[in-house]
């Protein structure tokens, strides 16, 4: 193999794919990237056995081959090279990769290739059967934000660190949930499906491909392998494939409130604003910021007064202005859970809807109806 790349090309594609690299493993290939000549480009790829990340890069390929390398090592070194063409060649007698860019030079001992196991991409799976799902890259990209933040961290329900992918017809839906929210989004797809699928696909796996997505134009294609134990996405010059989630995930229909006693409606940058102010009090007492709602006068006039106290280190008010249609009430949520949910509704304005302070308060987007999120309430000691 002999191969010139151009350094920033190479650091590129070497970040992508090292998400996949398994940490800790009994099989020491793992640990490496594959470097290979395919169609007049280079292919690195790399795979915890979990997920798989491939990316293809341009290169002036001289002749063809491919290698495994330690993933660190070749991150490490070359980030530390200048921005410049990067020439590799392979001795496959030693199975050695040699680097020269400028006036630096290296030899990197590798593992064969042949050791390495095959990633599926999703010009594998035209066999399967399974059409490819088109999603517009800023849809899909809205849709992971808005999902992926809600899934549980912990590994004690697997289902819950999954995200639920239902496409049905030309609709697509990702629910999440840890048991104290829930994100519920929806989106038009760009292909008809005949048959429904449901899917749960691991948050940390759409999170990379939230991250590979970029500026990308081209729709972003999904397919389900037949057998229904991975979900491939094909992007520009890369292609993920994950193991998908086996369980049964909530009835997310039945979580959500059929209906409300208080609409409040807020701007989501004030309301951001004030939860910030108040969670700088609310981390020293179990994160609880209080919002206090009420209706003003026949002329309107509402507001929301968001408070946060700490027998510590003190307490804070802030007021906002809000347009609130129903009873007055007070109730109480986890700051961060709040914050998380601000921070991705990219919408100017939110309404809150509650029926009681024990009841979950559902967040929407003012103007769309196709987020909604569900948050539980903390209990307030009177």
């Amino acid at each position: 193999m002999q191969v010139s790349v151009l350094q920033e090309n190479l650091a590129r594609g070497i970040s992508i794919v090292s998400r996949a690299v398994a940490t800790r493993s009994t099989l020491p290939v793992l640990g490496n990237i594959l470097l290979a000549t395919e169609g007049g480009r280079l292919k690195l790829a790399a795979t915890n056995l979990e997920i798989g990340i491939t990316h293809w890069t341009g290169a002036q390929v001289h002749s063809e081959g491919a290698i495994t390398v330690p993933a660190r090592q070749l991150a490490d070194y070359v980030n530390a090279l200048p921005p410049d063409r990067v020439e590799m060649e392979l001795n496959t007698k030693t199975q050695t990769l040699h680097l020269k860019c400028a006036r630096y030079d290296a030899n990197i001992k590798g593992v064969d290739a042949s050791e390495f196991p095959i990633i599926p991409t999703i010009g594998d799976n035209s066999a399967g059967g399974n059409p490819k799902i088109l999603v517009e890259p800023d849809t899909l990209k809205e849709l992971i934000a808005q999902a992926t933040f809600s899934a549980a961290q912990d590994d004690s329900r697997p289902v819950l660190t999954g995200i639920l992918a239902k496409f049905d017809k030309d609709t697509v839906t990702f629910a999440s949930a840890d048991g104290f929210r829930l994100s519920v989004r929806s989106a038009v797809l760009g292909t008809k499906l005949g048959a429904p699928v449901s899917v749960i696909i691991p948050a940390k796996a759409l999170q990379d491909v939230a991250r590979v997505l970029g500026d990308q134009e081209a729709p972003a294609e999904i397919a389900i392998t037949e057998n229904r134990s991975q979900v491939l996405f094909h992007l520009e010059n890369t292609d993920i494939v994950s193991q998908l989630i086996d369980g049964n995930f909530p009835d997310f229909n039945q979580i959500v409130p059929k209906s409300y006693t208080t609409r409040t409606i807020m701007n989501t940058n004030e309301l951001q604003n004030a939860v910030k102010a108040a969670s700088v009090f609310a981390r020293e007492a179990s994160n609880i910021v209080r919002l206090n709602i009420s209706s003003g006068n026949d002329m309107g006039g509402g507001k929301v007064v968001i408070a946060a106290q700490s027998a510590e280190t003190g307490d804070n008010v802030g007021e906002i202005d809000a347009t609130v249609d129903g009873d007055p009430i007070e109730i109480a949520f986890n700051a961060r859970f709040l914050s998380d949910v601000l921070g991705v509704l990219n919408a100017p304005q939110v309404a809150l809807e509650t029926s009681t302070a024990a009841s979950p308060g559902v967040v929407k987007p003012v103007g769309r109806d196709d987020f909604t999120h569900v948050i539980m309430p903390m209990h307030i000691g009177r």
